[in-house]
C-alpha cells in the first residue's frame, strides 16, 4: 500500500519495503479504516528499496513549506516560481505530508499539477488522497481518483491498495470498485492479494456481500492465495448482515489455519451478542480461552452492555468476573450498567455487592448509581439499610448527593408523598416528617444543606403527580432556604399551569421571572401561547406574539395550526383568517399546513370559492402549496361536481413538481363517477398507473360502484379481478359496493357468489346488502332465495324495524312469500315464532297489499 514517506519536515525521509508498524506516524490516517489500529495488515509502497532524500531535496521541501506556512498561498508568488525547476515527485510528497491544512495542501497540489515539465506519480496522488480522506473531502477525492486514471500513471499493487483504502475510509465504495477495475483494464497495475484485500475491506465496510463474494471468486480464478487479511473483512461483512451460518463458516476456516486473533474473535462474539445469542457468545469465549485467546477490554464492555440489554445478568456477571480475573479495571460507567441491570432484575443483594466492590476500588458513586439503587429499594426498611451502606463513606459533599438521590429515587418509585415529607422535614417542618427515611436523615449529626437541586426533584415529581398547588407552595419556599428559583423550574411550572388552563397564574409566574432577573425563553412564551391558542383567544395570542417578537422568539407553528383548526371546526373560519393576517403583519409567516387548515374551514362554512381565493392569495405571496393543500381543494371541487376544475388543479400541481397521491386520484375518480362520466374516471385510473401510483381498495370500490351504476357490470367484474390480481385485497366496503351494484344490474347470481365469499372471509354484511339481494331476487321471482335471505337476516339480527325505509321492501317480500306455496309454511313458522312481523295485521287501513314483482 503506497504510503507517504515523510515523517516530519526537517527530518530525513525514507521509504521501506519492510512491514511498517501500526503505530508508525504515517498510519495515523488509517484509524477510521475497516480494521482497528492493531489489525492493520503490513503496508508497503514499492517492491524495491528507495534511497533517502538527498540534503538538497530536503532543503527544497523545507523552502516550499516555509513559503506555504508563512503567508496565504499565491500562485504568482515569485519565490514559488523560482523553485519550480527544482520540483520532483519526492519533494512534492514531502511537502504535502508536512502541511497540516488540507486546503493549503490541495492548492499546492493543483498548482504543482500545472507546472511545465512536472507530472504527479502515484506516490504524490496517494499523499493527497491520504490528506483528503482524513479531511472527509469526498468530492475532491472523487476527482482525484479520476485524475489518477486520466494521467495513466503506473502503480504497484501496494500503491493501488493504498488509494483503494483511502476511498473506502470515506465510504466511496463505488469509486474504489471502479478504480480497481479500470486500473486492471488499462494495464496500469496487476493487482495482487494485498490489493484485493484492501478492496475487500472497503466493500465489507458498506456491507456489499454480493460484491465481496464476486471478488473472492475472482481471486480464486487468478490463483491468488487467501490470508488472514482476506478473510477478516469477509467475516465482518457476514456479521454485519446477520448471516450467522456464513460467518461461522469463515471463522472456522480462519481457526483451522491459525488466523484467529483477538480482533477476529471480537468481531464474531460482538455480532452474536447483537443477535441476542448470548449462550453462543459464552461458548465462543470458552472455546477461545482454551487456545489462550482473550477478549480486549473494549469488547468486554460492549458484550456486557449487550447482555444487560438482553436481561441476561447471569452472563453479564460471568463476563464481569472474567474481566477482573484478567486484571481489567471496570470503569464507573460499567458499574453503572451492571448495578442498573441487577436492580432491574430485582437482584438487589448482587447490586449491593457490586456497589461495595466499587467503593473498595476507590470509585466514588455518582448520582445515577445511587438513584438506581434507591429506586429499587421500595420499602422504607430496605431503603434505611441501603442508606447505612452508603452513609459510612460519605463526606460533607456527597451527603447532599445521597440526600438528593433519595429524593429522586422516591419520586421515581411513585412515593412522591414520602419525598415531599422528607424535604419538608429537612426544611424544619416536622408536621409530616415522621417517615422512617425522614427520621433517618434528621437523626444524623451531619448537617444536610438543601441545595438548588433538591427542590426541583420534588417539584417536578409533584407536577407529574398532578399536585399543582403543592408544587407552587414548595416553589415559593425555595428562596427562604437560600435556593435560587431557576429558569428550568419556572418553565416547568408555567408549562404545567398552561396545560391546566390556569393562564392567569402563568402570567403571574412570568412576571416574577422578570423581577428576579430571569429572561423568559422561547419555551416559556410558547407554553403560554399554546394555552391561548387552545382557548381560541385570538387577541391574546396576537398580543403575546408581539411581545415574543421583542425577545426574538418565534411562536410554534403547531399552536398556530391548532388555533386555526379549532376556530374552523367551530365555524369561525373568517376569524382564523384574520389571525393569520395579523401573524403575517407581525412578521411571522404561518406555514402551508396552517393555511391548509384555514382553507378547509372556509370551504366548510362558506364556499369552495372562498377556499380558492385564500389558496390563490398564499400562492401570490410566494408559498408553495403541498399535496395536502391541493387535495383539500380537489376534494371540495369534486364534491360540488366541478371536476374539470379539480383536474386542472391536478395538472397544475404536477407542473410544480408535486407528485399527486393515491388520495388525490381517488377524489377525482369519485368526482367523475358521481358526475356521470365513468370513462373519464377510468382514464383517471390509467393516468394514475402512468404516474406509478398504486390504486388502493377505495379506488377500485369507487370505480366498481360507478361502472355498475352506469350498467357495466362486466367491466366492474373485470376490474374486480384486476384488483385481486394486483394484490389489493378487497375489504368489506368494496364487497358491499360490488354486490349492491350487481344487484342493480340484475346480476343476482354473481352477487350471491360474492356475498358468500365475503362471509367466508368473516366479513359481516350490512343490512342494506341483504336488502339489495332481496330486491334482486324478487325481481327474478327467485322466492326461495328471498326466503333464505330473510331468514338469515333474522338469524344475524339485521331485520330492519318498521321505522326504517327498507322495511317496506321486507314487508312486500313477506307478503309475497306468504302467498307462495314453497315458502308460505316457512314464513308462517317465523311469524308464529315471533321472529318476523305479521304484515297482514298492519295492512288494515291501507287495504290488502298486493306487492308486484
Amino acid at each position: 500500500m503506497a504510503l507517504s514517506r515523510i515523517i516530519k519536515s526537517h527530518q530525513i525521509l525514507f521509504k521501506s519495503t519492510k512491514p511498517i508498524r501500526p503505530n508508525c506516524l504515517s498510519l495515523v490516517f488509517c484509524k477510521n479504516l475497516f480494521f482497528s489500529s492493531n489489525q492493520q495488515q503490513p503496508i508497503c509502497t514499492k517492491l524495491q528499496n528507495d534511497n533517502f532524500l538527498s540534503p538538497d531535496q530536503i532543503n527544497i521541501s523545507n523552502a516550499f513549506i516555509s513559503i506555504l506556512i508563512k503567508q496565504p498561498f499565491s500562485p504568482d508568488n515569485p519565490e514559488l516560481k523560482n523553485l519550480v525547476p527544482l520540483l520532483t515527485n519526492k519533494v512534492v510528497e514531502a511537502v504535502l505530508t508536512s502541511i497540516k491544512n488540507w486546503r493549503v495542501a490541495h492548492l499546492f497540489f493543483m498548482w504543482v499539477s500545472s507546472q511545465h515539465g512536472y507530472k504527479h506519480n502515484i506516490y504524490t496522488y496517494n499523499a493527497m488522497a491520504s490528506i483528503l480522506s482524513r479531511a472527509r473531502q469526498n468530492a475532491l477525492i472523487k476527482t482525484l481518483a479520476l485524475d489518477v486514471l486520466n494521467s495513466h500513471c503506473s502503480m504497484n499493487p501496494g500503491a493501488l491498495g493504498f488509494f483503494i483504502r483511502c476511498l473506502g475510509s470515506v465510504g466511496l465504495v463505488d469509486e474504489a470498485n471502479n478504480l480497481f477495475d479500470q486500473v486492471k483494464r488499462v494495464g496500469l497495475c496487476i493487482p495482487n492479494s494485498y490489493s484485493y484485500n484492501c478492496l475487500l475491506e472497503a466493500l465489507a465496510k458498506s456491507c456489499l456481500i454480493d460484491l465481496v463474494e464476486v471478488r473472492l471468486t475472482e481471486m480464486r480464478g487468478l490463483g491468488l492465495e487467501f490470508d488472514k487479511y482476506t478473510l477478516t473483512p469477509v467475516l465482518q461483512v457476514y456479521c454485519n448482515a446477520g448471516q450467522s451460518d456464513k460467518a461461522l463458516s469463515v471463522f472456522d476456516e480462519m481457526f483451522e489455519r491459525g488466523w484467529v486473533d483477538e480482533h477476529v474473535f471480537s468481531i464474531l462474539v460482538v455480532a452474536f451478542s447483537k443477535w441476542g445469542e448470548v449462550d453462543k457468545v459464552i461458548e465462543l469465549i470458552d472455546r477461545m480461552e482454551e487456545r489462550n485467546k482473550r477478549l480486549n477490554e473494549k469488547t468486554f464492555f460492549v458484550l456486557i452492555h449487550g447482555f444487560v440489554r438482553e436481561c441476561r445478568m447471569d452472563k453479564a456477571l460471568c463476563l464481569f468476573d472474567k474481566m477482573r480475573k484478567l486484571k481489567f479495571c471496570p470503569s464507573i460507567s460499567l458499574f453503572d450498567v451492571m448495578i442498573g441491570g441487577l436492580c432491574m432484575n430485582n437482584e438487589l443483594e448482587k447490586a449491593l455487592s457490586l456497589y461495595s466492590e466499587m467503593k473498595e476500588l476507590g470509585i466514588n458513586p455518582d448520582f445515577g448509581i445511587l438513584t438506581k439503587l434507591i429506586c429499587s429499594f421500595s420499602k422504607e426498611g430496605e431503603l434505611e439499610r441501603l442508606l447505612e451502606e452508603c452513609w459510612e463513606d460519605m463526606n460533607s459533599q456527597p451527603t447532599n448527593l445521597l440526600y438528593n438521590s433519595v429524593l429522586e429515587g422516591l419520586v421515581r418509585n411513585g412515593s412522591i408523598d414520602i419525598a415531599y415529607n422528607l424535604l419538608r422535614a429537612v426544611m424544619g417542618n416536622n408536621s409530616n416528617g415522621d417517615s422512617i427515611i425522614a427520621k433517618y436523615f434528621m437523626d444524623k449529626k451531619e448537617i444536610i444543606t438543601l441545595n438548588t437541586n433538591s427542590f426541583p426533584i420534588v417539584i417536578n415529581g409533584l407536577l407529574d403527580a398532578g399536585k399543582m398547588d403543592m408544587a407552587l407552595t414548595l416553589f415559593g419556599e425555595m428562596i427562604q432556604f437560600g435556593c435560587n428559583q431557576t429558569l428550568l423550574v419556572y418553565n416547568n411550572l408555567i408549562d404545567a399551569l398552561c396545560k391546566l388552563n390556569r393562564l392567569e397564574e402563568s402570567y403571574e409566574l412570568l412576571r416574577q421571572m422578570k423581577e428576579v432577573g430571569l429572561e423568559p425563553t422561547q419555551f416559556t412564551h410558547n407554553c403560554i401561547f399554546g394555552c391561548l391558542c387552545r382557548r381560541e383567544d385570538v387577541d391574546g395570542a396576537v398580543d403575546l406574539v408581539r411581545k415574543m417578537r421583542f425577545y426574538g422568539h418565534e411562536p410554534w407553528i403547531k399552536y398556530s395550526t391548532l388555533l386555526v383548526k379549532n376556530l374552523c371546526q367551530h365555524g369561525k373560519a373568517e376569524e382564523a383568517c384574520k389571525f393569520l393576517t395579523e401573524m403575517v403583519q407581525e412578521g411571522f409567516l404561518p406555514d402551508i399546513i396552517t393555511y391548509s387548515a384555514a382553507m378547509s374551514g372556509l370551504i366548510k362554512i362558506k364556499s369552495v370559492d372562498k377556499g380558492l381565493e385564500l389558496f390563490q392569495d398564499i400562492c401570490a405571496r410566494g408559498y408553495f402549496p403541498d399535496v395536502i393543500s391541493y387535495n383539500i381543494l380537489i376534494k371540495a371541487l369534486c364534491k360540488v361536481q366541478r371536476v374539470a376544475e379539480a383536474e386542472h388543479l391536478l395538472n397544475e400541481m404536477m407542473l410544480k413538481g408535486l407528485v399527486p397521491s393515491t388520495v388525490t386520484y381517488n377524489f377525482l375518480i369519485d368526482g367523475w363517477c358521481k358526475n356521470g362520466e365513468i370513462d373519464q374516471a377510468m382514464l383517471c385510473l390509467s393516468k394514475m398507473f402512468g404516474k406509478e401510483r398504486e390504486a388502493n381498495v377505495i379506488t377500485y370500490a369507487t370505480l366498481v360502484d360507478g361502472l355498475c351504476n352506469f350498467g357495466r357490470p362486466d367491466d366492474a367484474l373485470k376490474l374486480w379481478s384486476e384488483m385481486k390480481r394486483k394484490g389489493c385485497a378487497p375489504n368489506r366496503i368494496a364487497y358491499h359496493a360490488l354486490i349492491n351494484g350487481l344487484c342493480k344490474c340484475g346480476r343476482s347470481s354473481a352477487a350471491l357468489v360474492l356475498f358468500n365469499e365475503m362471509k367466508e372471509k368473516k366479513m359481516r354484511p350490512d343490512s342494506y346488502v341483504y336488502i339489495a339481494l332481496i330486491s334482486a331476487f324478487l325481481s327474478d321471482t327467485n322466492l326461495p332465495s328471498v326466503f333464505d335471505m330473510i331468514k338469515e337476516m333474522v338469524d344475524v339480527g339485521n331485520l330492519p324495524d318498521p321505522l326504517d325505509k327498507n322495511y317496506l321492501i321486507i314487508r312486500d317480500a313477506i307478503c309475497k312469500l306468504s302467498e307462495h306455496a314453497r315458502t308460505s309454511s316457512g314464513i308462517k313458522d317465523l311469524i308464529e315464532e315471533g321472529r318476523i312481523p305479521d304484515v297482514s295485521l298492519s295492512e288494515g287501513d291501507e287495504g290488502i297489499h298486493k306487492p308486484s314483482i
